[in-house]
């Protein structure tokens, strides 16, 4: 396994021909910051410097079970080093907006708007409340750390990891589609397939599956408490997304600035008001009229991930309804994904020449993923839903994914529920799959 580590991590291009980025390189960062705003440099420059003993508490959190224990611990370390006003302040910014953190902390609307896509990534608009800490997190963690790509494509992580288990005697089935949990005396027993097979466990059985699924289909007689099945069934899933893949003669030519050729993650989005926008859209069943777009230049990264000379390109199309209600740019027809994407996919590709111009006439191919698409390809995907569940304050915490059920138990003796759905929600670092490891191991 191999990383190809980035110096140049996240960026916004803007309508006015203007664009930010933040590298790890603080001098630069700073720098850019500084041609919007010279106080903003120095709010930036204030907010790394405290970055270390801020990240010390929130990571914590974030890497520790949703237990009293955990939690006491965290909230008393919280107290002793950073006081009660201190303590206060971490608690604010946890149930903050995005908006209301930014509008506070910045004074430019183009840094703001920079920062708050990253809310988008999840479901977290810039009204939403609890969504301030990824914009925090992801901008002070990517200039503090930078960030790492696997080397290759992601798909060697998981390749590494697969090979982990391997070598410690494990096997793994893949191209085979679970039943059913098999349960005896309130107990996970095993699994059987589609196929008839069945596979015993001996100390439990762990489900990374989205939480409709647990009880809908894979309990073929629920878990015994009716309370669990319906929170389960009532789980709620953040708006879809769209997948664009481009295979590239050559990178976009950015009208902002070549200096964008260089960075893991160029945004698209010009303001709050306009992800605002675009996230009330979705929710109402609105194709939105300009999404936000997260396109992603991995090739610039590492060059492996192409033929030499030739460039690969990822547009995340943020945010889309799961089912089409109406088109709010009053230009597609169709109410149906399988009908419309092609023409959605033109929709994106505009948008993205207003800002590269001709990056149409660089496209060697592509393939379009819609949000039912997604969900073709990964069940745990419901609805394009790439994060697994809304991350609200009503679904996050002691309630991921429902009160009672945030330590990864469920009613049934030996089953547990894992993955993005689970606490502490969505991202690569598999931190509710190892905090469950360890419980179960005794640590």
């Amino acid at each position: 396994l191999e990383f190809a580590p980035v110096a140049d991590c996240f960026a916004s291009a803007f309508p006015d021909g203007r664009w930010f980025g933040v590298s790890n390189d603080l001098e630069k960062t700073a720098a850019r910051i500084a041609a919007f705003s010279a106080a903003d440099a120095a709010t930036w420059r204030r907010l790394v410097a405290a970055f270390p003993a801020e990240a010390e508490h929130l990571f914590r959190l974030l890497g520790s079970p949703m237990s009293a224990r955990a939690l006491a611990g965290t909230a008393w370390n919280l107290w002793r080093k950073k006081g009660i006003a201190g303590a206060l302040d971490t608690g604010r910014l946890l149930l903050s907006s995005p908006r209301a953190w930014l509008e506070e902390t910045f004074e430019s609307p183009h840094i703001r708007a920079t920062l708050a896509t990253w809310g988008m990534h999840p479901d977290f608009a810039p009204d939403i409340a609890g969504g301030a800490v990824f914009p925090y997190l992801e901008s002070m963690a990517n200039q503090s750390f930078g960030m790492v790509l696997g080397k290759g494509g992601a798909d060697t992580i998981i390749k590494a990891l697969s090979g982990m288990v391997t070598l410690a005697g494990g096997k793994i089935v893949t191209d085979a589609e679970v039943a059913e949990i098999t349960v005896s005396a309130g107990k996970a027993t095993g699994v059987r397939l589609a196929s008839g097979e069945t596979h015993s466990a001996t100390k439990a059985v762990i489900a990374g599956v989205a939480p409709k699924a647990l009880t809908g289909k894979l309990l073929a007689n629920g878990s015994g408490d009716a309370g669990f099945d319906t929170a389960m069934q009532k789980f709620r899933h953040a708006p879809g997304t769209m997948m664009i893949h481009l295979a590239l003669d050559d990178l976009p030519d950015w009208r902002a600035g070549a200096e964008l050729r260089q960075f893991a993650y160029v945004h698209l989005s010009p303001s709050l008001d306009a992800m605002s926008r675009t996230y009330q859209q979705a929710m109402a069943g609105m194709l939105p009229d300009e999404p936000v777009l997260v396109v992603g230049q991995p090739t610039a990264i590492d060059p492996s991930r192409a033929p030499q000379g030739k460039h690969v390109l990822w547009v995340q199309v943020r945010m889309l309804p799961a089912e089409i209600l109406g088109d709010a740019a009053g230009k597609i027809a169709s109410d149906h994904w399988d009908k419309v994407k092609e023409a959605y996919a033109e929709r994106v590709l505009d948008i993205i020449e207003t800002y590269a111009p001709g990056l149409r006439n660089k496209i060697l191919g592509r393939a379009v993923f819609s949000p039912i698409d997604l969900e073709r390809e990964n069940p745990n995907l419901v609805g394009g839903d790439q994060v697994c569940g809304s991350h609200h304050l009503a679904q996050n915490f002691l309630f991921r994914p429902a009160r009672g059920y945030a330590g990864w138990n469920t009613p049934v003796a030996h089953l547990h529920l894992t993955g993005a759905a689970t606490w502490p929600g969505a991202g690569t670092g598999a931190a509710s799959g190892f905090m469950l490891a360890q419980q179960l191991g005794g640590r």
